[in-house]
């Protein structure tokens, strides 16, 4: 369980810039919502803490138990939806003795792992029809569980990261090929149909959102209002910011015209108070460390090593993008956090225990190359 490292080969570089992003990103919350700063500085240390006592556990003793994980997370998933706390309507939230979390954000991690050993154990049948049909099985549960709290952002994100980690294990290009053969068309067909005004595949409120992205003048003082000031503020940082904690009155945060600034709309906390270059600054660290974690993927020892440092690094890499690109009204609105940065314990610490297993594929991986 336990192998002897040497501290010139732990990987310090990926922590530098995980911490140096998550100080912005405490800084930012305090400065969208202040009183949940002290609970963001909280969710750091106790991350921290985890990632640096799972780094030095081989990942390899916990794949062992990977279909314990995966009855584990589909355990919590349930437990949401029997007993889970309702937010905004949403019931994604649960509350165990005085501990409030949000299981979904667990379930990121958790199926990077299952299907991490799940992969690397089924690796010379991968690509076969029993192979392929029990992965997308086993992809359902969760998928669906998560999709009805509702959480369609986190289902798709789900979706990418798999996808990625199937890819990486070794899927057949042919497949790739009439997957997406099959995908595209299809995507096209839905998305025409979900604009239809009778449409039953998503929510009344997930349309609306939809049709607000491609209409923002027509909703602009309802659905695309938000959207409308968050880019008005980016824009008004301009290239130094605002500065943190201002009581300026051309703010657009003080002016409480952005809803959860704090968590999905931190990236216009980010532009308007640190400008442009507070903002190309978070860009570069997120980038930096989906590209990190790529390149241990790179070198890791085994199969299952690659999974994991590559699923995190689709975690980290297509979260911020999807974030940052709905703060910009590049995408439709949809609420999924900013990786490190966003406020919420949750999100914030099941980051750095993927981040922790990341750490140990590289040191694995150094041993590896010593010997």
């Amino acid at each position: 369980m336990f192998r002897n490292y040497r501290v010139r080969d732990y990987d310090f570089k990926l922590i530098i810039l995980m911490v140096a992003v998550t100080i912005i990103g405490i800084l930012s919350v305090g400065s969208a919502k202040a009183d949940l700063q002290n609970k963001q500085l909280l969710g750091f240390i106790m991350g921290l803490f985890i990632m640096i006592v799972l780094s030095f556990f081989d990942y390899s003793f916990f794949l062992r138990f990977y279909w314990l994980i995966y009855a584990f997370n589909i355990g919590l998933l349930l437990l949401v939806r029997w007993q889970g706390e309702v937010v905004n309507n949403a019931r994604r939230w649960l509350k165990i003795g005085g501990i409030q979390f949000q299981p979904s954000e667990l379930a990121k991690i958790m199926m990077i792992l299952f299907y991490a050993q799940f992969i690397m154990r089924q690796q010379e049948k991968l690509n076969s029809l029993k192979n392929i049909a029990a992965m997308l099985i086993l992809l359902y549960p969760p998928l669906r569980l998560i999709y009805d709290q509702p959480d369609m952002s986190t289902s798709i994100v789900l979706l990418v990261i798999f996808c990625v980690v199937w890819y990486v294990g070794g899927l057949s290009y042919k497949i790739i090929c009439g997957a997406l053969a099959i995908a595209v068309p299809t995507t096209i067909v839905l998305f025409i149909m979900i604009l239809q005004p009778d449409q039953t595949l998503i929510n009344d409120y997930q349309q609306e959102r939809i049709l607000a992205w491609l209409e923002p003048e027509k909703y602009a003082q309802t659905t695309a209002y938000q959207q409308i000031n968050a880019k008005m503020a980016i824009g008004s940082g301009q290239l130094w910011g605002k500065g943190l904690n201002n009581n300026m009155i051309s703010s657009v945060k003080n002016g409480n015209f952005v809803s959860e600034p704090e968590t999905d709309f931190i990236f216009t906390i980010v532009g308007e108070e640190l400008g442009f270059v507070g903002g190309c600054t978070v860009v570069i660290l997120l980038f930096l460390i989906t590209l990190e974690c790529l390149s241990v993927a790179r070198k890791a020892k085994d199969l299952a090593g690659t999974c994991i440092a590559s699923g995190m690094a689709a975690l980290v890499g297509f979260q911020s993008f999807i974030n940052m690109a709905v703060a910009t009204g590049v995408f439709p609105n949809t609420g999924v956090p900013l990786p490190f940065v966003s406020s919420g314990m949750t999100s914030l610490v099941s980051l750095y225990i993927g981040m922790g297993f990341v750490l140990n594929v590289r040191l694995q991986c150094v041993r590896k190359y010593n010997n």
